[in-house]
Parts: structure tokens; sequence; C-alpha cells
């Protein structure tokens, strides 16, 4: 069954035109589906294999990511299933892919060029460490990451090596097992190519290389001819070595006419290698954990960031009454979030970052805060809204409650690229501090808030403390499961306006925000019926808090074109949200070239001067045949207009590739226009996150990870399309590791300047820990700037690359009956023992198949007995065991017999017993014989014929 999904998925990502092993947009891209396919099957499986031990159904209309996300949630609880998440994590691994052609397209590990097999290898593992260390931590976003640079040089060494010429169909096992050696390598004196001149021969491997499967790999280089004598090239326009003797090339990357077969056969093994690569990331993981790393979770992560200085204490109060309605109200439903996040802060401290998928245990937490402490200046408010946007996944939704300015507005301009980074959103909720001192509430200060929130979507409150516990419901209406935004704006000066927006038929819950101060409105549905300020009406309900109108449109409203006319001529916010599975992901991006070209995200604001490139993706109820993209304009915030119209162009798996000509002055926000097809009606979405243009360029990379209390230095370039002069810098992380760097530096007009910084974490942080940079830029004068985001993961060498054994010790079975019908009443058991090989010790123990009891002695002994017994009429039993640093070891073991007393229980054909017969253990028993591998994989029973 796994196999024909694997090879049912490969179909469809490889139908259309041909193939080749080049990063996303690259049209039907191999690096691409082979990721994405592997992907989705690993994770239709671990699906299966949750549903299934939860003793849920797991039934998916379809083989699409929002398919398979409404398949495994939508079961469990009520209300509306998002794709959205599993889309932006798919999408996050894929781009990472392609990225190593950009980045690294001259590094030969990264691609097992010019015969790096050993430094390529240390690379795959090197990544592998830091995905499992990355995933204990649950900085998932740096795994994801990761794991699309490793699954890139994995994929590349099918392509870029012989492997399929010596006539291997199965992955390279070794490549992801550092414990087994890399065999038969060609030595750096062997000739291993035959010239080919046209560059297109079948076969260019010498018949000694094939006969001696001696393995090699082609040499690339973009910027010299020269490779050793006799080598083979990699191949193509880029390479220059592929015009030197013996000329040609054997890259497998695109295919060709006079390479089909070995094209598809590297395509294949690079798919499998990718299987069994996620495989062993998901048995060190554990299935929840895969999955989250993945974006199957239900609603998104909430974060609260709480002051806990003495004048906070009713405010605390209200917190734990907000999150413990939130809790209660949301249990069992799509709503309840998938993750909390706490983080405490005052002056001058801020932190830890407390994080729980257990509300109860989040109820704890914030019981635990107590009002005390701090001063009476304004506190670190900015710092603990750092750790909140990198610690929380992105789209989060982050919570503030304060009765104080920011003590950090420094940070003002780093949380704003953060914002804008992760695509979260921010709400204030500021009460006025009864009898503290020096705390000035100016509408300055109480303005960076608001600017703030509204850079993320948000909103900033200003209440009584006795108000505060009104303020519940905004929570209650974010922290939500399928939320979208129809309709953002903002005006400063406020002047009267009518702005218009769409509401479709899938939206629920709709609801009109309105923030500021002496605004009266009105609101029109589409068959002209209309409500004023009333609390109630025939449109809605209206409630007021503080600077906050909050409008409820009723279950009933209708669809079509509604109209809210704004009378103020003070500043204000609206916001027009809903709930609805109809939404889109969207990233900036740059188109580079080389080797192969594709498309980059941007980490910081697109470059003025330009047209504008987005890469899009709307999901709905089904895959990207069930939605059609009709208008993508980027739309001025807080001007007029509906911004300018695009070029679209279909990039394949629901990517569509967005052109915008002319870009708003200021900031914008994108808007989407479409139809779902399968009710045939018009939707309009929009983003709520802020962006604007710059002149200003970063281009920086990480290329490694850095071990605890061992300096790293990283560079970067900066570049402007303005008027050179001098640049500031500014780089913060939010672990505060020290670091150095060039305060400034002096750009001249496009032309790159380059730079370094040097960052060192101290020797006691632990294996796993990411910290997030933040580069920030900015002119002289003020007028331009940029940021670039980058994650580093903090790592301690690994040099235990050994696998938990298993001995299986003895195996009781002989009670159980021939008449399976028989079975229940009998028990079987076995007794296993695992070993550390390498002493880190085991972490963990757990069955992977199996109904029975598993019981074992103390994971802090170095030999660990393990006991199981289960009904006859469950006859397979694996265990899993995982040492502290990842290693994954397995002991499986089979009971099941087939035909009369003499045969063999399990399935494998008589050729396949032939060809392990060397290799097997023979291990007696009072009912027979078992064979088993030396690892304790069993392959039969030989039943005795007296039982």
């Amino acid at each position: 069954m796994t196999s024909l999904l694997g090879i049912a998925l490969l179909a469809l990502a490889l139908s259309g035109p041909a193939g080749a092993f080049v990063p996303i947009g690259g049209g039907t891209s191999s690096h691409v589906s082979i990721t994405r396919a592997a992907l989705l099957q690993k994770v239709t499986e671990t699906c299966r294999t949750v549903a299934k031990a939860a003793g849920r159904k797991f039934n998916p209309t379809g083989s699409s990511p929002e398919e398979l996300v409404r398949a495994y949630l939508g079961p469990t609880a009520t209300g509306e299933v998002s794709g959205a998440k599993f889309h932006s994590a798919l999408r996050e691994i894929l781009v990472q892919n392609g990225l190593l052609d950009r980045d690294f397209a001259n590094s030969a590990p990264h691609h097992f060029n010019s015969e790096a097999f050993l430094e390529g290898r240390g690379l795959i593992m090197q990544g592998v460490v830091a995905i499992k260390a990355n995933i204990r931590k649950e900085n998932f976003q740096a795994a994801r990451e990761t794991l699309g640079r490793v699954l890139h040089t994995l994929q590349d060494f099918y392509s870029h090596s012989n492997w399929v010429e010596l006539g291997n169909t199965d992955p390279y096992i070794n490549l992801i097992r550092p414990d087994l050696p890399l065999d038969n390598l060609a030595g750096v004196d062997t000739a291993t190519c035959s010239d080919c001149a046209s560059g297109k021969c079948k076969s260019q491997i010498l018949r000694k290389i094939l006969n001696e499967k001696k393995l090699t790999s082609g040499y690339l280089s973009i910027s010299s001819s020269t490779k050793p004598s006799g080598k083979c090239s990699h191949g193509g326009v880029a390479d220059l070595t592929s015009v030197t003797r013996p000329r040609g090339g054997i890259s497998k990357d695109e295919r060709r006419s006079d390479n089909v077969a070995v094209h598809n056969a590297a395509v294949n093994a690079a798919t499998a290698a990718s299987l069994q690569l996620l495989e062993d990331i998901r048995l060190a993981a554990g299935d929840n954990n895969f999955l989250r790393m993945m974006g199957i979770a239900r609603s998104s992560v909430v974060c609260f960031v709480i002051e806990n200085t003495g004048s906070m204490s009713e405010d605390i109060s209200e917190a734990r009454a907000v999150i413990d309605e939130i809790i209660d109200s949301k249990k069992g439903t799509q709503d309840e979030p998938s993750e909390y996040i706490l983080v405490p802060f005052s002056d001058p401290s801020f932190g830890p970052v407390i994080r729980t998928t257990d509300p109860e245990q989040m109820k704890a937490e914030i019981s635990k805060l107590s009002a005390g402490g701090g001063s009476d200046h304004p506190e670190m408010c900015l710092s603990g809204l750092q750790l909140a946007l990198t610690s929380a996944p992105s789209s989060s939704y982050i919570y503030v409650f304060t009765d104080a300015t920011a003590k950090d507005i420094a940070l003002k301009d780093t949380i704003i690229a953060l914002i804008r980074t992760t695509k979260s959103t921010v709400s204030f909720f500021m009460t006025t501090a009864s009898g503290r001192r020096r705390r000035s509430l100016t509408a300055a200060s109480f303005n960076d808030y608001k600017d703030l929130a509204f850079a993320s979507g948000g909103q900033a409150i200003q209440v009584s403390k006795k108000q505060l516990a009104e303020t519940t419901e905004l929570i209650l209406d974010t922290s939500t499961s399928a939320l979208v935004t129809v309709l953002q704006r903002a005006r400063n000066p406020g002047k009267d306006e009518i702005f218009r927006f769409v509401l479709d038929e899938s939206l629920k819950n709709v609801t009109i925000y309105i923030t500021g101060t002496s605004i009266s409105f009105s609101l029109t549905n589409p068959t002209g019926d209309s409500q004023t300020q009333q609390a109630s009406g025939k449109l809605g309900t209206i409630k007021t808090v503080g600077n906050l109108m909050r409008v409820r449109l009723n279950a009933d409203r209708q669809a079509g074109t509604w109209k809210i006319n704004i009378m103020t001529n003070q500043p204000y916010t609206l916001k027009v949200t809903g709930q609805s599975i109809i939404t889109f992901i969207y990233d900036f991006v740059e188109s580079f070239s080389g080797s192969h070209t594709g498309y980059a995200i941007l980490r910081g604001r697109p470059q003025a001067g330009t047209p504008a490139t987005l890469m899009l993706s709307v999901i709905g109820r089904k895959g990207p045949s069930s939605m059609t993209v009709g208008d993508v304009n980027l739309v001025p915030v807080f001007g007029p207009g509906s911004g300018a119209t695009s070029t679209l162009t279909d990039m394949g798996n629901g990517d569509v590739l967005v052109t915008v000509n002319a870009v708003p002055e200021g900031e914008f926000m994108v808007l989407v226009k479409g139809t779902d097809v399968m009710s045939n009606s018009k939707f309009h979405r929009q983003s709520t996150t802020q962006m604007t243009v710059s002149k200003v360029t970063i281009q920086a990379v990480v290329d490694s990870s850095v071990e605890p209390g061992k300096a790293l230095k990283l560079p970067f370039s900066l570049m402007t399309q303005g008027s050179g002069g001098s640049f500031s810098i500014n780089i913060r992380n939010d672990r505060s590791f020290p670091m150095s760097y060039p305060k400034s530096l002096t750009l001249k007009t496009r032309q790159y300047s380059n730079a370094s910084l040097t960052i060192t974490p101290p020797a006691n942080t632990t294996s796993g820990t990411d910290t997030t940079l933040t580069i920030e830029v900015k002119s002289s004068n003020g007028f331009d700037s940029n940021y670039a985001e980058l994650r580093l993961s903090v790592l301690t060498k690994i040099t235990d690359f050994i696998r938990p054994l298993c001995d299986v010790v003895s195996v009781r079975a002989d009670h159980c009956p021939n008449d399976m019908s028989q079975c229940k009443p009998f028990l079987w058991e076995l007794t296993a023992k695992f070993t550390d090989g390498n002493g880190t010790g085991i972490q963990s123990i757990s069955l992977r198949q199996g109904t029975g009891n598993l019981t074992y002695t103390s994971l802090s002994n170095p030999l660990i007995q393990a006991n199981y017994n289960a009904s006859c009429c469950s006859q397979i039993v694996e265990f899993i065991a995982t040492d502290k640093v990842g290693n994954v070891g397995k002991c499986y073991h089979s009971i099941v017999r087939s035909g009369g007393p003499t045969a063999l229980a399990l399935s494998p054909p008589l050729w396949q017993w032939l060809l392990i017969a060397a290799f097997a253990v023979i291990v007696a028993v009072p009912a027979g014989i078992w064979i088993r591998d030396n690892a304790g994989k069993v392959f039969g029973f030989l039943q005795s014929a007296a039982k």
C-alpha cells in the first residue's frame, strides 16, 4: 500500500513537461516533485497511524494538502479546518530545498559533485542531527529549513553520481547511516569517463568502473574548465569542465531523449531515499511532533506576553480568567489552540518562554504569575514581544498585557521586521496604572503600540483596568481556526469615507473592528438594508470597549458587496474578518540564475523601482483545481485606490507567480480576488501584514550550525539602488548571545560592500537551541531602511552515530493456536534487551507495532530489558528505541504462521529467503526456530513438526 501510494504521488507530481532536478519555480521540477511527493506520503502515513491508534477513521477524499488536513483533523471536532499551515510548512521546505542552487552553487559537497562523497554525507548527517535537536526543542521552523536543504543534497546524489548506472535501484542507505562505510569510491587518479563530443551520449561511464562497481560523480565548475585527468563532468552549459576531455557529463538533472531510463531511475531512487530520511526523522521525533513540524495542527498558536510588575495584579488576574475561558470554551473544537506560549516581562527582566500543548499546564503556569517586583519606569515590553515572535510559529496570535509604555522602544524597528517576516498578529491591551508613578501614557507612546499592532493586523486597545474583562471577546474572536481578513484600512487624519467589501458564502462569524475616538458609522448590506450604531439591529450587534468598536454580523447575513460609511476627522483603523477555509499564503520572492534558476523568498522588504514578485497559493476545500485566482493587487493601507493590477503565471502544484509592475508608495497589503469553483462563489481575501519597498538590499546566508562556546563568523553584504553614503547597521538576536559587527558601512550605488558579524553562544547553551538574527540597515538621513532575518541553530558536536541495538532474548508463543479464530484467550510473550552502542544513553522506548503491553527497566541503566506480552491475535511487535542524540534502533518480531505445521510464518517468497540465508541467525525456541538478522528483525518462523 505504501509503495503504491508513493508511485501514485510521484506519477502525479511528474506528469506534464519533462522533469528536472531544479528548484522551485522551474516548471514541473523534480526537486520540488520528489520532495513534495515524499512529504505528502510520509504525512499521510503518519496521519493514518495516529488516527488508527486513536480509534478514528482517516479517509481523505484526495491527495491535496487541504484534504489530508481535513481528513485528519475534521473528525476530531466541529468547526472550520484550514490547510494553510500545512501549505506554509511545505513551502518553507521546498524553498529551502531550491535555495541550495543559489547559496551553494559552487559547493561540491552540497551537491555530491566532484566525488565529494564523504563531505556530502557529512552535511547530511550534520543536518539530520540539527533537525532532530531542533524538534526536541520545538524549534520547528528551523527544523523545516534544514530539512529542505538536507533533502536537496541527498537527492542530488542520485542525479550527480553513477549510482543508478551501476544497476542500483534502491537508495544507498549508507548516506544516512554514518555507522556504515562508504565503499568502493573511485580514487582521485582513477579515470571514470569516456569522451562525448556531443554532450549527449547514452553511456560515458567506463566499462571498468561499471564492472568494478566504483562510485564516482561528475566534476563541475562555473569558473574554471580544469578537472582531474579522465574524470567525468557534471555537464551542461554552466559547467565549464564539460568542454575538457573527457567532454560531456553524467548529470541526470534533466530528462532528455538520451537519458530517459537513468533519469527516471534517479528520480525513483531519490524519492525512496527521501522517504527513508523522513522516516528516520519521524521515528526520532515521534508521530505527534513530526506532524507539528509539518504544520498539521488545529487553530493557530496562542501566545500571551504579560507584564508582572506590582501594578499589574488586576490585569494578571483578568488574564487568568481570559485564558481559562479560552481553554474551557474551545476545548474539543477546531478553535482549540494547538499550543500555548507565555512570556512574562518586567524591568529589567523578560522571559523565559513557557510553551505547552497541554491547556491545563498553561492554566497552572498562568496561576504561578504574581504581580511584584519591577520598577515604576516603563518596562521591557518589546523584549518580551521579541521572544514571543521568534519562539512562536509563523501566523501566530500574540496578546500583550501591560499598563506601561515600552522602555526598550529602540527595538521597535526589530519588532516590525519580525512581524513582517513571521506574519504573526499582535494585539496590545494597555490599561491605565492608577497610583503608579512616572507612567506617562502620552498619545505618542501609545501610538508606538498602535503602529506595531496595525503593522501586524492586530488591535491596540486602551482601557481602564475595570474594563479589561470586556476585551475577552476580541481574544476569543481571533484565537480561532481558519481566521481570514476581508478588509483592512487606516486613515490618519481621518475623513468621511465609504469602504466596500465582498462577503462570500463560505464566511462565518464575520466581525468588523473599528479603533479610534469620536467615530460614527453606518453599515449597508447588498440589498440596501442599513444599520447605524445601535447596540442591536437587523444587521448585527455592536459593542464598544475603550477605543474599540466590535460589530458582529448576524449569522443570516447576506453574501455580496457590503458598504461601511465611516464619519470622523480623527485617526482610525478598520478591519473585517471571518472564518473560512478559503484563504491564501504568499511570499515576496526574487529570481536567481546559475547552473539552475529559481525563486528565493525575500527575508526583507521588496526592492524599490522594480516590479514586485510574489509566489502565492490559494487554499480551499480541495486542491488547486477547486480554486481560480482572478486579480492580485497591492493595496495602499492609508491612501485611496485598489492598487495596480498584476500578471499571473501558473507554476504548478497550486503555486501562482504574481508580478505587479506598479507598487504603491508607503505601506501596502496584498488583496486576492478569485472564485471558489465548487460553489461558483466570488471571494476577496486580504493579507494582514503591512509591507513597504526599499532601495537597500541585504545578502546573508547561514551555512552551518554553531557549537556552544565557539564563535561563528557570518559574512553579509549590503547594496543600495539609491544614493550612496553612510548606512548604520544594527544586529540583534533574541537569545542575547554576544556579537560583534561593524556599526556602519559606506555604500556606493549598485555596488555590494562586504562585512561580517561574529556570534558566540555561551558554553552552556542547550543543543538544538535556535536564535533569530535580525540585521537592520538604515540610511544616515533615515529615509530608507531594510532588514534581513536569519535563523541559526546551536548544536553540540555529535560523535555518537551508533543506533541502539536490540537482542531478542526469548519468545514464548507455543500456546498460540494454529486456528486464528481461537486466538483471543491466548497470550504470547517476548523478552528483549536494548543497549546503546556509544554510551550517550537511551532516551525513550516506544511501541511502534502491536497492541500488547510493553514494560521496560529504567532508562538510566546501560542495559535495558523490555518485556512484551500480547494476545495471540496480535502477532507482530516492533519496538523503537531512541538515544539522546536521535539515533533510532528497531526491534521487530512476528509469530505469524501460514500453511501446515512446518510452513514459514512470514510472507517473503522463496527467492528472498535464499538471499537472506547467508546473513540469517537461527534461534531455537520450544515451538520451533526463528530466523532473524543481526539487528533482531525476524524474517520468519519455522514451526517444530512436533508442535
